[in-house]
Order: structure tokens, then sequence, then C-alpha cells
């Protein structure tokens, strides 16, 4: 299979990255990063979440960051509605396109979500009914597609099971999350080979971690298998929770410069990316977790 001419690149920085930060962020650091993203040419870009700031704090100020942010046509500000309360304050504030998570291991959906599976996607019923009488776009996520911290190997037809049921009740497109990024791209091929008998490929997408430093592998490899579209997070900001010290989301910038490498097209501009991930390291005071901003910026 010939790779893709053109790639959506959907930036989770502001919401999957930023919720794993301990120290408070401001309002307007989190407007001023979504705001750079979109600047950068980033046309799909997870801003918040929708649940209790009682399980994730850092995602407290999300209705106020969608008030603030400069939105702009042709751009898509998703958040994250993991139940019918969620997605009625989102829609309050505006948002159009929301994500739903379940996992493809029962240990993981038991410790993450307190409940099977199958338990999950029925609380997803409700919510899908109401944002389709709305309206409202809904992306889904699949977690633990190569392993999981609990059972380890995770069978792809599992995968292929919660993804089917996910897109059969209304997801337009699935994203399958490597966790704990212990995938490889042999199995990342395999896994998509097998999820597309369940669910058309151009409506799947790929999210790795780069625990193990595989991230950008896996990436190459399911652009073989005609995946389309990947998640990926500015500066690499969001640890992993499951393997301490060691790195989570796959870096934008790193991902943008082995797509451009490859001639593919993203309307995404590297030289910007880097200078908001660049921004938002300082505002953490962290250092940035890009290899090629790193690279760029000791130049």
């Amino acid at each position: 299979m010939s790779l893709p001419k053109q790639v959506r690149l959907v930036e989770v920085g502001p919401r999957d990255g930023l919720q794993n930060e301990r120290q408070p962020i401001s309002v307007a650091d989190k407007v001023r990063l979504v705001n750079d993203l979109s600047a950068a040419g980033l046309s799909h870009i997870e801003v918040g979440s929708f649940v209790s700031p009682k399980w994730v704090p850092q995602m407290a100020g999300s209705a106020e960051v969608f008030a603030q942010i400069e939105r702009k046509a042709g751009v898509t500000y998703a958040a994250l509605t993991p139940n019918l309360q969620g997605l009625e304050a989102a829609i309050a504030a505006g948002v159009r396109e929301v994500a739903v998570f379940a996992a493809a291991s029962e240990a993981f959906s038991q410790k993450n979500i307190n409940c099977s599976i199958a338990e999950s996607l029925a609380r997803f019923a409700p919510l899908l009914e109401a944002a389709r009488a709305r309206d409202i776009r809904v992306r889904g996520y699949v977690s633990c597609v190569l392993g999981c911290p609990y059972e380890g190997e995770v069978a792809p037809g599992k995968v292929a099971e919660v993804a089917g049921e996910l897109h059969a009740m209304g997801c337009y497109e699935i994203s399958l999350g490597d966790t704990i990024g212990t995938g490889t791209p042999g199995k990342a091929r395999t896994l998509f080979d097998t999820v597309a008998r369940a669910v058309p490929r151009e409506r799947l997408a790929g999210h790795f971690h780069d625990t193990y430093g595989q991230a950008l592998a896996n990436i190459y490899a399911s652009l073989l298998e005609g995946i389309a579209v990947f998640d990926s997070s500015v500066a690499g900001l969001g640890g992993c929770p499951y393997a301490k010290g060691a790195s989570g989301n796959v870096a934008s910038e790193d991902v943008l410069y082995l797509l451009d490498g490859l001639g593919i097209h993203t309307g995404v501009e590297l030289p910007a990316l880097i200078a908001a991930g660049q921004r938002i390291s300082e505002v953490l005071g962290r250092p940035n977790g890009s290899r090629v901003a790193r690279a760029r910026l000791a130049q």
C-alpha cells in the first residue's frame, strides 16, 4: 500500500498532555497554547475535558478556555466528555466535537474507570444519542491496543471488537492508543489490518506513546497500512503514568518532521509548532520533550 498524500494531525497536548502536569496551569496559558497551535496550522485540537475536577484537577477551567480561545474557521476544537453531564457542559461551552474513551483490556477498564468494557460502552449509548440529536460529532478512543500494564499482551481481535462497537454506536473516527508505548511496527501493522475488518481504514487513527522509543516507527508502519490520522502532543507533553520517568505522548514536532520528510502534506508549519512547544515548556519549567525542537533550538 502506498503512503497517504495527506495526514491530519490531532493535537492532544492541551488536554492529554497538560492533564498529567502536577503544577497548576492558568487559563491564560492554556488559551495561549491553543491559539499558538491553531496559528501553526493545526486543524484539530483537543482543548480540554469536561470531567470532575476531583479526578482531573488540571481540566477544571476547560469552559473558560473554550470561552477565550480565538476560534479559527476550519479548525476543530474538541473536548473529552466521559458522560452525559460532561457532554451537556461541553455543549454549553460551544463545543461541536467530543471524544469518549474505552479500553481493549478488561483489567485496565476496571482500574481506570471502575467498570467492565461492556458497561463502559453501555454508558456511552445515551451520550452518543444526545450528541447525534444535537449534531455534535463524537470521536472514540480505545486504550491499551498494543499492551496493558495489568494484562500484558492484548489480542488485536479484542481491539477490533471494541472499535467496531464504538463505530456502530456512531463514533465517526476511532483512535487506537498504545497507552504504555510497548508496541512495535510489526504488531502495529497487524493491529490495523485486523481492526480494518471491523472499521474502515479511513475511520481509524493512531495514538502512539513513545515510552519505548517506538512511536515514530509505529507511525511509519501505520502509514504503510493506509492510516492517515495521528494523535500527537506538542513538546511531548504528558508523561506515561505506568512507566516512571518515561515519556508518554509522541511529540507533534517529531511526527511533523517525519511527515515533512516523506513529502506528506499536513498544513502545519514546523517553526511555528516548535515555538508553541517551547513557550509552553518554559511556562511549565521543564525541558522540551521534542527531539526535533531541541535540535532546531540548539542551532
